[in-house]
C-alpha cells in the first residue's frame, strides 16, 4: 500500500512572500508497504521535474514556483525480489491540500486511484487458492498543515471514505485533541461526505501536532471500519523573532589582555522550531563604540555568542568601557529571509597595574618641634593613573635611609593617597638639627609583567628640627637617701638639683616645695640644698615602708618658661625611741589557782632589732602585787599571768607590770592590766552572778536588780490578765439594737407597698409643717425629729481618738450615741426612725391630696437657723424678692 501526501500549501507561502524557490525542495512523501518487512522497493518518477528517493521523498528538480495549473505524474513502486511494480498518480496544485490514495492490488497488479481520498482498508481478501489472508493496513502519512495560514476557513485538509459506503450509509466523525477534545473544533469532518477541514490558523509554538482518529459507522451507529489513526503536524513558519535574555549585557576584560582572552557570552532563543533554520540564530557584532585603539577589538562566535579579543592594545587608561550591540538573526543568519534582534554588550577593561606610582617632586622639606610625636610633618604627593581606590592605586611609602632610630613614619591618606610624614619618637634639638630622609613609594600590588620595578619613584626629604624650651629634668628621679630618724631641724640632707637640657639657652632655674606631707624640708631656691625644718620620725602616719617622700619643682625662666618635678626619698634608719606597750589591757581570771593563766606580750612602735625578745616582771611596790601575782615567760614575746595564792577574793584588780625591749639601750615601760577576778565553774568559765560581783556590784545590788526583775514580770502578768478580762466583758455585752432591726448582712425587700393608707394606721401629722418651735423648744433633750432644730447654743463633742482599739469598739459605739443623744443641735442621724409608718386618721386622706402655695405666703426663714446642713434651702426659699 501506498500513500501520499501534498507540500504544495508551504510552496504557496514561499511564493506568497517573494522567496525564491529552491532548485531541491522536499514536496511530498510516498511510502509503500509490502508483505515482508526486510524487502526493498525503488521509485520512479515519470516527469523529469521531480525526483523519488529510497525512502520515498520527493524532491523538486526546478523551479516549480509559478505552476499555473495543477501538474500530474506518476510514481513507480518495483519490488526487488517479486516482479511487480505499483503506480500512483500525483498531483501538485499550488494550493492543493495534502493529497493521498489507495491502490488496491489485484491478480495482475492493476491499480486505481483517486486524488484526495483516504480509503478504511478491506478486512479480508480471498485469493485464487480459496485461502483467506488478511489484507495489512494503510500506513497513513502524517498531514502536515503550515502555522499561520491565512484560509479562507474551513479549509479542507483530507477526504475520507470507506469502500462500503456504495451499499450503505455511512456517518464519519473525528475524535481526539482539537476535535471533540481541548482545544475543541480546530477540525471538522462532514459526516456525509466525509471531507475533513482546519477551522483556523493554526500555531505551531502553541501545539505543533494533533493525533486524530477517524470513524466511520452506519446509520444505527454500528461500526463499519475500524478507526483509523491521522497524524497531523504543523509546519513551522519563521514568525518569531530572535529574544536575547538580557537587553543589556556587563562583562569585563583585564587591560593589557591578549587576542583570543574570552570577555563575555550573549544567548538568544528563537520560538520557532530549532530543527529548521526558522529556529536557528546566528550572531554577528554592528558596532564597537569607542574605535580605540581599532574599531574591530571584539569579535563574536557566530552560533555559541562568545565574545573574544581580537587585537592587542586594551589600556584602561585610555578606555575604560566599550559598548558593542549585537545583532541576532535566525534563518542561520540570512539577512534577506530572517528575522532579527539587537542587544547591547557593555564591556568594562579592568584596571592592571601596570603604572607605578610617581612622586610630583623630587625633593620635599617639613619641620618638627623637638620632643613633639604623633604629628604630621610633611606631606608627600603622587600620582598614579591606575583605578583609584584600589590596590594597583594605593600607594605604599618606605624610609630607605636617613632615619636609622626610626623617629619617623609615613602613612597614606586613603582619599588622597599621598605620604603624611610623621613623628613616632621625640627628636631633640640638641643632638639633631635635621634628619635627611630617603622615601621610595610603590603600590600595595606588584607591578605587572609589562612594567619594570626599576621605574619606582624615589624623593628625598628633609626635616628641620625646631628648637624650643624644654623643662629641665632631675638626673635621679627619684632620689633615696638614707637617714636616722630623729635626725634634728636645720639638718642638711642633700642636694636635689636638676639640668637644663637646653644648651644653647641662657637660662637660670629656681627650685620650690611642691609636695611635704609632714612638712619636714625645705630647699634652697638657688642650688636644690635640701634643709630639716622638723625632727623626722620614723613612726609618722606619713612614712610608709621606712620612706617618706617629697616632691620639688624645678622651673627656668625661658619663653615660654618650663618646668619639671623630682622627688626625694628618704629612707629613715629605725632607732630605739619607743617604749613596749602591755598587751592586752584587760583579762579575767578564775578566783583559785591554778585554774586560767593570763597570756601577755608587748607592742612596740620600732623595728628590728629595737624590738623582742621582752622581758616581762613585776614591780616591787606595792608588795602585794609579788604576794598575789606570778609572771612565768613563755618565750622572747610571751608570757603568762598567774595567781600565786590559793585563792583571791573577787573583784577588779589593776596589775602593774614591766616591760623591756632589746634595744641600744633597751627602754622600759610599765604598763597595768586591770584584771577581773570572779568564781567559775567546772569548764573553767565565770558564772553570771562572778562576772556581775567581778564588775564591782556587791551582794545588795544584786539582790536589788532581782527584786526589780520579779515586780517587772508581775505587771506584765497582771496586766495580760486584764486584758483577757476586758475582752470577755464585751463578748458579754448585749447589742445596741434588736438583732432583727440590725440591716448588716440583711435582705431588705423594698417592693412591698402594702393596700395603700386606708387599710394602715398612719399618721400624717407627723408629716406636716409644724407652725411655731415653741413645743419643739419646750421638749426635753433626747430623741429629736430630723426636722426640727433647736436654738440653743451646740455643744461640744467629746474628744475620741482616731482609732479606737479594737478591744473598746463597744465602749467607743455607746460614748458616740450618748453624745448625740445629748446634743440638741445634732441632727438624730443615730436614731432608729420608722419611715413607713404615717398614722391614723389623717386629715389629707392622702398624700396626694397635699398641695403647695407659689404665692409666697410661707416663710421659709427658719430654715437659716437649721444650721449649714439646710443653708441651700434657705437660699432658695428665704431669699424673699433677692431671687
Amino acid at each position: 500500500s501506498i500513500c501520499v501526501s501534498s507540500y504544495a500549501g508551504f510552496l504557496a507561502l514561499l511564493r506568497y512572500l517573494n522567496f525564491p524557490m529552491p532548485s531541491l525542495f522536499l514536496s511530498f512523501t510516498v511510502k509503500f508497504d509490502t508483505c515482508r518487512e526486510d524487502e526493498v522497493v525503488g521509485f520512479e518518477s515519470s516527469d523529469p521535474s521531480f525526483n523519488v528517493r529510497m525512502d520515498g521523498s520527493i524532491y523538486t528538480e526546478r523551479d516549480v514556483s509559478n505552476l499555473s495549473e495543477p501538474v500530474q505524474f506518476m510514481v513507480t513502486a518495483r519490488s526487488t525480489v517479486l516482479p511487480c511494480a505499483v503506480c500512483a498518480k500525483v498531483l501538485c496544485a499550488n494550493r492543493t491540500p495534502l493529497s493521498q490514495g489507495k491502490f488496491q492490488k489485484d491478480g495482475v497488479h492493476k491499480v486505481n486511484q483517486e486524488l484526495g481520498i483516504i480509503t478504511f482498508p478491506q478486512k479480508q481478501l480471498t485469493g485464487s487458492s480459496g485461502l483467506r489472508r488478511q489484507k495489512r493496513d494503510w500506513v497513513i502519512p502524517p498531514i502536515n498543515v503550515p502555522e499561520n495560514s491565512r484560509g479562507p476557513f474551513p479549509q479542507m485538509l483530507v477526504s475520507i471514505r470507506s469502500d462500503q459506503d456504495r451499499q450503505i450509509q455511512i456517518r464519519y466523525s473525528i475524535t481526539g485533541v482539537g476535535a471533540d477534545q481541548p482545544p475543541n473544533e480546530v477540525f471538522s469532518i462532514d459526516p456525509v461526505a466525509g471531507k475533513m477541514f482546519v477551522t483556523k490558523p493554526l500555531d505551531r509554538e502553541e501545539r505543533s501536532s494533533y493525533h486524530l482518529r477517524a470513524h466511520a459507522v452506519d446509520m444505527n451507529g454500528n461500526k463499519v471500519e475500524n478507526p483509523i489513526d491521522l497524524y497531523i503536524y504543523v509546519i513551522d513558519m519563521n514568525d518569531n523573532r530572535p529574544e536575547f535574555r538580557n537587553q543589556v549585557y556587563n562583562g569585563s576584560v583585564a587591560e593589557g589582555a591578549k587576542p583570543g582572552t574570552y570577555v563575555m557570552k550573549v544567548t538568544a532563543n528563537d520560538a520557532d522550531d530549532d530543527t529548521t533554520a526558522n529556529g536557528m540564530v546566528r550572531y554577528r557584532i554592528l558596532s564597537q563604540s569607542p574605535h580605540s585603539p581599532i574599531p574591530n577589538m571584539f569579535t563574536i562566535n557566530s552560533e555559541t555568542g562568545d565574545i573574544v579579543t581580537v587585537a592587542a592594545g586594551l589600556d584602561r587608561e585610555k578606555v575604560s568601557q566599550y559598548t558593542i550591540i549585537i545583532q541576532a538573526t535566525d534563518m542561520e543568519g540570512n539577512l534577506n529571509f530572517g528575522l532579527s534582534n539587537t542587544a547591547t554588550a557593555i564591556i568594562s577593561v579592568t584596571d592592571t597595574n601596570d603604572n607605578p606610582p610617581e612622586l610630583t617632586a623630587r625633593t620635599f622639606s617639613g619641620e618638627v618641634p623637638e620632643n613633639r610625636v604623633n604629628i604630621v610633618v610633611a606631606n608627600l604627593t603622587v600620582i598614579d593613573r591606575d583605578q583609584p581606590h584600589t590596590q594597583n592605586w594605593n600607594a605604599v611609602y618606605r624610609i630607605i635611609n636617613g632615619d636609622p632610630s626610626g623617629h619617623f613614619t609615613i602613612h597614606t591618606d586613603p582619599v588622597s593617597n599621598d605620604g603624611m610624614v610623621t613623628v613616632v619618637k621625640p627628636v631633640d634639638y640638641e643632638m639633631n638639627r635635621a634628619f635627611m630622609l630617603t622615601v621610595l613609594v610603590s603600590n600595595q600590588a606588584p607591578l605587572s609583567d609589562t612594567t619594570q620595578s626599576s621605574q619606582q619613584s624615589t624623593a628625598g626629604v628633609t626635616i628641620s628640627v625646631v628648637d624650643v624650651n624644654e623643662p629641665p629634668f632631675f638626673p635621679s628621679n627619684p632620689k633615696l637617701i638614707r637617714f636616722e630618724e630623729g635626725v634634728p631641724a636645720g639638718t642638711t640632707l642633700t642636694t636635689f638639683a636638676a639640668n637644663d637640657p637646653d644648651r644653647f639657652m641662657q637660662q637660670i632655674v629656681r627650685y620650690s616645695k611642691l609636695a611635704d606631707p609632714a612638712n619636714w624640708l625645705n630647699i634652697n631656691a638657688t642650688n636644690g640644698q635640701i634643709i630639716t625644718t622638723a625632727m623626722l620620725n620614723r613612726e609618722s602616719p606619713f612614712v610608709k615602708n621606712n620612706i617618706y617622700e617629697a616632691t620639688f619643682l624645678a622651673a627656668d625662666n625661658g619663653s615660654p618658661p618650663a618646668s619639671g618635678t623630682g622627688t626625694l626619698q628618704i629612707y629613715l634608719i629605725d632607732v630605739n625611741d619607743n617604749a613596749p606597750e602591755l598587751v592586752p589591757k584587760e583579762a579575767q581570771v578564775c578566783e583559785r589557782i591554778n585554774s586560767n593563766p593570763i597570756n601577755i606580750t608587748a607592742a612596740d612602735a620600732d623595728v628590728d632589732p629595737n624590738v623582742g625578745p621582752f622581758v616581762f616582771e613585776l614591780p616591787a611596790f606595792p608588795s602585794s602585787v609579788r604576794r598575789n601575782w606570778t609572771i612565768s615567760r613563755l618565750n622572747g614575746d610571751y608570757a603568762q599571768l598567774s595567781l600565786r595564792i590559793q585563792y583571791l577574793e573577787s573583784g577588779v584588780y589593776d596589775v602593774p607590770v614591766i616591760v623591756t625591749d632589746s634595744g641600744n639601750p633597751p627602754l622600759s615601760n610599765r604598763s597595768v592590766i586591770k584584771v577581773k577576778v570572779c568564781p567559775c565553774d567546772e569548764n573553767g568559765d565565770c558564772t553570771t552572778i562572778g562576772a556581775v560581783a567581778a564588775a564591782g556590784l556587791g551582794t545588795g545590788a544584786i539582790i536589788a536588780i532581782l527584786i526589780c526583775i520579779i515586780i517587772l514580770l508581775t505587771m506584765v502578768l497582771l496586766f495580760v490578765v486584764w486584758m483577757k478580762r476586758r475582752e470577755k466583758e464585751r463578748q458579754t455585752k448585749q447589742l445596741l439594737i434588736d438583732p432583727e432591726d440590725d440591716v448588716r448582712d440583711n435582705i431588705l425587700k423594698y417592693d412591698e407597698e402594702g393596700g395603700g393608707e386606708e387599710d394602715q394606721d398612719y399618721d400624717l401629722s407627723q408629716l406636716q409643717q409644724p407652725e411655731s418651735l415653741d413645743h419643739i423648744i419646750s421638749k426635753p433633750p433626747g430623741v429629736r425629729r430630723v426636722d426640727e432644730r433647736p436654738v440653743v447654743s451646740e455643744s461640744q463633742y467629746p474628744i475620741r481618738p482616731v482609732v479606737p482599739h479594737p478591744g473598746d469598739i463597744g465602749d467607743f459605739i455607746n460614748e458616740g450615741l450618748r453624745a448625740a443623744d445629748n446634743d440638741p443641735t445634732a441632727p438624730p442621724y443615730d436614731s432608729l426612725l420608722v419611715f413607713d409608718y404615717e398614722g391614723s386618721g389623717s386629715t389629707a386622706g392622702s398624700v396626694s391630696s397635699l398641695d403647695s402655695s407659689s404665692t409666697g405666703d410661707q416663710d421659709y426663714d427658719y430654715l437659716n437657723d437649721w444650721g449649714p446642713r439646710f443653708k441651700k434651702l434657705a437660699d432658695m426659699y428665704g431669699g424673699g424678692d433677692d431671687d
